[in-house]
């Protein structure tokens, strides 16, 4: 590409620079602290110490900017009216680029520092999967006057209807902040603080005193006493945890649906996220339940669309979350605007219940579940000590009539339906799922039947879409009661394979 090819290119935003400084410092204030102590731990003088680590220091942030340079003067970007392209040419060339028609979605992000310098990251993708990521392009930075301009041009879909809808379809309500505690991210959190502080303790020396500081802590309580008093210090991490993960997600979130049919949630404290989903692609909505927010009545949103971007490796965020855990009074009244419909399809159906021998397939897998991790801590205990004996009798007391409970409940949560437009089918204890989904949008089906429900006469049936996660199952319904529920949601499609009696 020569420099006359430049004429028409933007350029990321140059300020991405600064962005980069204050992060690699910041990044090696936080390494010099530990390495400091380690050097000196190893007998080294402070001032000798100190010295290498500001050297160090020096040599990270500017191999940073550096680097940073070399890939803000080789990528250009341009917008044509066909397509979005990239190039870069330093060193190496490389050009990639997405046709408009195919854009699906234009996702704006901006960290802390981003903010503060005015810029964002913009993720621009077609919604395909391409191993490499060639149906996505990220722009990493631009100002955020571009970062909105861009988005709505790319966006900009002259078929679709102008509307006028300017009320919000949902804002946050700052009481729904109860419900971040209520699941099982708030003790991980707990026991990674605790894990946390001591590997923290072991980089620095420390370990040792910490451990007989808290065993010194306990001298004279029994030791059982002792544990449950650190698993609730744990929790009340882990609560404080949640919480503020909770904030920084979900902070400032609004839902609405703009000019040109398009869906788009902004949220985020320090880290703001703007996602953008095209109401054209939509397909359906997975009210899910985690236990914790089921017992106190939330449920989330979740979006089932085409050309949906799956959050990878390197990138966490829900990118088809609509509505964070809220009252499923709520979650239903989203749900339904959503979809355009008066009510929402997962509480406008009666479900159809599954046959008995499905509650005996769960019963057998979570008690037998538990009896392989009593089996397991009794085979150790056994080899071991007998301490492993006493934890095993303990789980066992607890874990067995919970675990009939679940398989319980479990049974009573199975059900499918059918409503207007929509296939709903319901699954899951732990994590209850709710889906509607679009029978115009299944494109295949696929009836499974394992060994052990071939002898109970039960199947499971999967929706194929290409929407969402690409599958949507009716897990243990009867053989008969699957195949018609599956030849009424989208006739003619499963009709040619099945032989009637």
């Amino acid at each position: 590409m020569t420099s006359g090819e430049f004429e028409g290119w933007n350029t990321l935003d140059k300020r991405t620079l600064a962005v980069t400084a204050v992060m690699m410092t910041g990044a090696a204030v936080g390494a010099a602290i530990p390495t400091t102590a380690a050097i000196v731990g190893g007998g080294a003088r402070f001032w000798v110490a100190l010295a290498w680590v500001v050297a160090g220091g020096v040599v990270l942030v500017a191999g940073g900017v550096l680097a940073d340079l070399f890939y803000w003067k080789g990528v250009r970007y341009r917008v044509t009216p066909d397509r979005l392209e990239t190039a870069f040419t330093l060193v190496f060339r490389s050009r990639k680029s997405l046709q408009r028609d195919r854009i699906r979605n234009v996702d704006l992000t901006a960290n802390p520092l981003h903010r503060l310098f005015g810029v964002a990251v913009v993720t621009i993708g077609t919604g395909s999967h391409e191993s490499g990521g060639q149906g996505r392009i990220k722009l990493n930075p631009v100002s955020r006057a571009e970062a909105e301009r861009l988005r709505a041009d790319l966006l900009r879909r002259a078929e679709i209807a102008e509307t006028d809808d300017d009320a919000p379809l949902a804002e946050l309500d700052r009481s729904w902040i109860r419900y971040a505690p209520m699941s099982f991210l708030t003790p991980t959190l707990g026991l990674a603080a605790g894990g946390g502080l001591m590997q923290i303790s072991e980089w620095a020396g420390l370990q040792k005193g910490l451990v007989d500081w808290v065993i010194g802590l306990f001298r004279g309580i029994p030791l059982v006493v002792a544990i449950l008093i650190l698993l609730a210090i744990a929790m009340v991490v882990g609560v404080v945890g949640a919480l503020g993960l909770w904030i920084e997600m979900w902070w400032n979130y609004r839902l609405d649906r703009e000019s040109g049919g398009t869906l788009r949630v902004r949220r985020g404290l320090f880290t703001t996220r703007s996602i953008s989903i095209e109401e054209s692609r939509m397909r359906g909505v997975d009210l899910v339940e985690p236990l914790g927010n089921r017992i106190s009545g939330a449920a989330r949103v979740d979006a089932i669309a085409t050309g949906m971007r799956q959050s990878d490796d390197k990138d966490k965020t829900d990118y088809h979350t609509l509505l964070p855990a809220a009252p499923v009074a709520t979650a239903n009244r989203v749900a339904a605007a959503v979809l355009r419909e008066p009510v929402s399809p997962t509480e406008a159906v009666r479900l159809t219940g599954h046959p008995r021998a499905a509650r005996g397939r769960l019963l057998r897998w979570w008690v037998g579940s538990v009896v392989v991790l009593l089996a397991i801590f009794a085979l150790l205990g056994l080899l071991l000590t007998d301490v492993l004996l006493v934890i095993g009798a303990a789980l066992g007391v607890v874990l067995l009539p919970v675990s009939v409970l679940l398989a319980l409940d479990a049974y009573r949560n199975l059900g499918h339906g059918i409503t207007g437009r929509y296939l709903v089918g319901r699954h899951g204890t732990v994590r209850r799922s709710t889906f509607a989904l679009e029978r115009e949008g299944v494109i295949g089906w696929t009836v499974k039947q394992s060994i052990f429900q071939r002898r109970k006469g039960l199947l499971t049936v999967v929706a194929t879409t290409a929407a969402g996660a690409g599958a949507y199952s009716v897990y243990d319904a009867g053989e008969e009661q699957g195949l018609l529920f599956a030849e009424e949601s989208v006739p003619e499609l499963l009709t040619p394979f099945l032989e009637r009696a």
